[in-house]
């Protein structure tokens, strides 16, 4: 089945374009110009992924993200027309799985939205797709983390992170590692993007982000998955 993807943005010259490529791809799409319409439209159509502008009337992008993220784990693609730090981080903060900068080519737009759909393929009927460890408990099939029995919020983004990390537990990943291996892309990323990713999951899943007892930080190297001693 093709993935839904809901394109949101005041320019409709911009919005045509982004619309008409997709299509190309096999994507279906929807369209909405200001930031209360995205928010009824994403609840109405529940897509696959958001294309967000950040400058939008009536509602402004972060607080459009802001508002879905309390009901929402799809994956939000910041569109920005700025080159400012302030915006990409902020739009990360609040959830935001990507962003991208304007103006962009469209080859990166598609490539961006390819890699935020991405999924690992698991096999249904494998026995092993709940993992326990501690007072986590992560089922790796339906995208589910609960933490002391209670089922944690993360975004597909920060459940791709935690995923990957936890399967491949003790191995030590470079940011640019993670950008390929988890974002899916090589040249298109800002290490910043796992930074922010890495801070808001250990916010979640860690009773003290500020001394982590299972995302730890190789100093210099990367980033990697333990619930033993640091290495």
């Amino acid at each position: 089945m093709s993935s839904k993807i809901l394109i949101v943005d005041d320019e409709k010259p911009l919005v045509d374009i982004i619309k008409y490529n997709l299509e190309k791809e096999g994507y279906i799409t929807f369209e909405a110009y200001d930031g209360e319409e995205a928010v009824k439209m994403a609840k109405e159509q529940n897509p696959d992924l958001i294309i967000l502008d950040v400058m939008l009337p009536k509602m402004d992008g972060f607080t459009v993200l802001k508002t879905l993220r309390q009901s929402m784990t799809v994956p939000i693609l910041m569109l920005t027309a700025k080159e400012e730090e302030v915006d990409k981080v902020l739009g990360l903060e609040l959830g935001a799985d990507d962003y991208i900068t304007k103006p962009f080519s469209m080859r990166e737009l598609i490539a961006r939205v390819k890699a935020n759909l991405r999924r690992v393929s698991f096999n249904g009927s494998e026995q092993n797709h709940i993992i326990r460890i501690k007072n986590l408990k992560i089922d790796i099939l339906k995208y589910k983390v609960e933490k002391n029995n209670k089922e944690i919020e993360l975004t597909s983004r920060e459940f791709e992170l935690l995923r990957f990390l936890v399967l491949n537990k003790g191995l030590v990943f470079s940011r640019e590692a993670l950008l390929e291996k988890v974002w899916g892309y090589e040249y298109f990323g800002d290490i910043r993007t796992v930074d922010v990713t890495i801070r808001r999951l250990r916010e979640k899943i860690e009773d003290d982000p500020s001394n982590p007892k299972f995302i730890h930080t190789k100093r210099g190297v990367g980033y990697y998955f333990s619930d033993e001693k640091p290495i």
